[in-house]
């Protein structure tokens, strides 16, 4: 459903090796490359991890010479654009089409029928149609994706939604029933209005629906239309070559309708019978979990989607009880589990459609994207699923292209890499990274190490000054967490610690501050615009920060800053510049993460828990260059019963944190409902879910030993130095190369 791409011309003239050619060029009609760069706004197509991954994931197939498309929305505002203000969070839509987007090309030869709502036919020989109701034009814009030094450029195929001029009421219009005479118009404008529309009303529920069916059936209409363009016989298509040629990777569960309308076309469009469809459908799909929270793995309603689609509702419920069927014929032991495993919840109170449960059951490969989070569905989410089909499931460790996110947006560490190694062969091949690690302990190595960063960081100094008015010292310590803004990510750790650190310091002597580490945090991400208690994490880091800010006698040891609209190209300046990165969920919620792999490869050094790819992080860097706290995902459902039971006993210095921000000392605004969701044993919005309370002691002895090796210079810089040699296995190109060979089973396909 989302691409973050980030601005595409530096990633153009990137990949295609002509920095130097266009900055001249540039410059003899009088501008400047970087000025020029400043002009793009950022395509307004993803919102986080997820998005920026599925970007990653293109730049290594197009690099790797791979003949590969993405398909997404051309979402016409994004999710939005957020402004702080005095009262937290602001969000107006992103305005990134206004003007034209120069990279995408329209295909108005490139058209398909998009249907909803109407009702299923059943004709005398038994076959059905879906006819009727509201007819929808799905326009593909084709936005081009070059590969690095290579001739090949792949495609991101984004869909508009349009209606059609024999939808316009003419007579209607000339009536003045001007809403009525366009109604379909407006509703189509509606599909690519926005990314993850509100979902609290029908309407909503509805819309979110509607775009997840518009993105799969359009992609599905148009690799099926290429398949039989390209088939040997075109007036005899060998559809048992279909998974052979094809191979659909649903990127999460947003597009799991894949499945239902794959076996649709297949059979009412192409006159195909129930086994053969199912048999093409189930080798050529396979499905990519990215989250074992609950509310992540979606669950539509039985009667939206009645209303919706009912064709692939009839499709759904015979894959339901074909496999109850499986299961009670093969799998006597597995009938009591029928109830949770099965597609379909038929509770009378809530009857849904099971998302994740369709698409496991359908696809011919599941897999995780990292290690742990890998164990933790084939031991837990999916654990039964894995008795039936052990051989379904796979790890695939995410990654990040090294040319964005170090070789282009890191210029001056880049040329030191490159010098050290005595190649630039570690831009496609970073596993030749860690041959830094030789020179780890080289001063002349860490003191042009040292003076990357410190560029780096003016850099960032004078973007801080620029979008938010505070100066921030380039010589203090920059510590950094960005990411979307949501309870489990923990942003609330990270600001508690900052209030109890200003504290300590406003009641220590001058002198003892003078031997304290200065330190800047920086905290950016946009949250929903629905999700109270992250808005209102937004503000209370805002609160903190006006405060800290201005207070003469601290605001030398300590800044805290929020970065307001936080995108690819923020993350650009800010992760370059960063010195400490925290990535500080609770044990066993992140799936993977991307940014801290991003921030390792930076020479960044990560404070973090065993969680997602921060444990192979740690692994590949090495243990002591890694600041761990906090418990264990194993650990996680003990404290959390024991939490229940009344068990837990908070930190002194946990309940002062809190204590200080309810007396006042920020403002007046009541945080009352959010410090309330860290207290109570248990409760809707108490209990303390996310373990907070229990991770901040441990989490504070961490701070503590970053405030410690960060006095010794020699010390830290050879652990950035280790942190960026350890961080070949991150490489998208790594990821990539194994999603070919593995589950899609293709080859490169090189333009000669």
């Amino acid at each position: 459903m989302e691409y973050l791409q980030g601005r595409a011309l530096t990633n153009a003239v990137g990949n295609l090796d002509v920095q130097d050619a266009y900055a001249d060029a540039l410059k003899q009609l009088g501008h400047n490359l970087e000025d020029i760069v400043e002009q793009e706004k950022d395509a307004a197509l993803g919102n986080g991890g997820l998005g920026r991954l599925a970007s990653c994931f293109l730049d290594s197939m197009a690099t790797l010479n791979l003949p590969a498309w993405g398909y997404g929305l051309r979402y016409k505002y994004g999710l939005f654009k957020q402004r702080i203000s005095k009262a937290g969070q602001e969000e107006s839509a992103d305005d990134w089409l206004e003007k034209f987007s120069p990279w995408e090309v329209v295909r108005h030869d490139v058209v398909f029928p998009i249907r909803f709502f109407g009702k299923v036919e059943v004709h005398p020989s038994g076959s059905r149609k879906w006819v009727g109701g509201e007819v929808i034009q799905a326009l593909a814009y084709d936005v081009p994706i070059p590969g690095y030094k290579t001739k090949n450029t792949n495609s991101l195929r984004l869909w508009d939604a349009k209606a059609s001029a024999e939808d316009f009421n003419l007579f209607q219009f000339n009536d003045g029933q001007y809403e009525s005479a366009a109604s379909l118009h407006a509703r189509a404008q509606q599909i690519c209005a926005v990314l993850y529309p509100g979902d609290a009303t029908e309407e909503g529920k509805l819309l979110r629906l509607k775009q997840q069916f518009f993105l799969c059936s359009a992609s599905l209409q148009d690799i099926i239309g290429r398949f039989k363009e390209r088939s040997a016989k075109k007036d005899q298509i060998l559809w048992s070559e279909f998974p052979s040629k094809v191979a659909v990777q649903m990127n999460d569960t947003h597009p799991t309708l894949a499945i239902p309308e794959l076996m649709r076309l297949l059979m009412d469009d192409e006159g195909l019978g129930w086994d053969e469809a199912w048999d093409i459908t189930s080798r050529s799909v396979a499905y990519t979990n990215h989250t074992v929270l609950p509310e992540a793995l979606e669950k539509w309603s039985q009667a939206v989607m009645w209303k919706l689609l009912p064709r692939h509702m009839e499709i759904i419920g015979e894959i339901d009880k074909r496999f109850i069927k499986l299961i009670e014929s093969t799998r006597p032991d597995l009938e009591g589990k029928i109830a949770d495993l099965r597609i379909l919840d038929n509770n009378p109170k809530k009857a849904v459609v099971r998302m994740a449960n369709l698409c496991v059951v359908s696809a011919h490969t599941v897999n995780g994207v990292a290690q742990l989070h890998s164990d933790i569905l084939k031991s837990e989410l999916f654990a039964d699923y894995v008795s039936i089909w052990p051989a379904k499931f796979q790890n695939k460790t995410n990654g990040i292209t090294p040319r964005r996110w170090l070789s282009f947006c890191n210029p001056e560490l880049s040329r030191i890499i490159t010098k050290w190694l005595k190649t630039d062969q570690w831009v496609a091949n970073l596993d030749l990274l860690t041959n830094l690690r030789e020179f780890a302990d080289n001063s002349e190595l860490q003191g042009e190490w040292e003076s990357a960063k410190l560029a780096s960081k003016k850099r960032l100094a004078n973007y801080v000054l620029q979008v938010t008015g505070v100066s921030i010292d380039p010589n203090s310590l920059f510590d950094i967490q960005i990411k979307r803004i949501h309870e489990y990510k923990r942003q609330l750790l990270n600001i508690l610690y900052a209030v109890y650190r200003y504290k300590k310091l406003k009641e220590m002597s001058p002198e003892d501050r003078k031997n304290t580490t200065a330190r800047t945090i920086m905290i950016g991400g946009k949250a929903f615009a629905t999700y109270t208690n992250a808005k209102r994490i937004v503000k209370l880091v805002n609160d903190v920060g006006a405060v800290v800010n201005s207070d003469p006698e601290v605001n030398s040891f300590l800044k805290v800053v929020f970065v307001p609209n936080y995108n690819v190209s923020v993350a650009e300046v800010l992760i370059p510049g960063s010195e400490l990165s925290q990535h500080i969920s609770t044990a066993g919620m992140e799936a993977s993460g991307t940014s801290n792999m991003k921030f390792a490869l930076n020479g960044c050094l990560i404070i973090g828990t065993l969680d997602g790819a921060n444990v192979e992080i740690r692994e590949e860097i090495g243990e002591s260059n890694f600041f761990l706290f906090g418990a264990t995902a194993d650990e996680v459902p003990r404290l959390r019963k024991e939490r229940e039971q009344g068990l837990f006993k908070p930190d002194p210095r946990f309940e002062e944190s809190k204590q200080f921000i309810r007396s006042g000392a920020f403002g007046s605004y009541d945080y009352n409902p959010l410090l309330e969701s860290l207290e109570g044993n248990s409760g809707y919005g108490r209990g303390d879910y996310f373990l907070v309370g229990h991770d901040f002691p441990s989490y504070m002895d961490a701070q503590e030993r970053v405030d410690e090796a960060y006095k010794d210079r020699k010390r830290w810089m050879r652990m950035s130095i280790l942190s960026t040699a350890g961080s070949g296995k991150f490489s998208s190109d790594r990821t990539i190369a194994q999603y070919a060979t593995e589950i899609w089973k293709i080859n490169e396909c090189r333009v000669p």
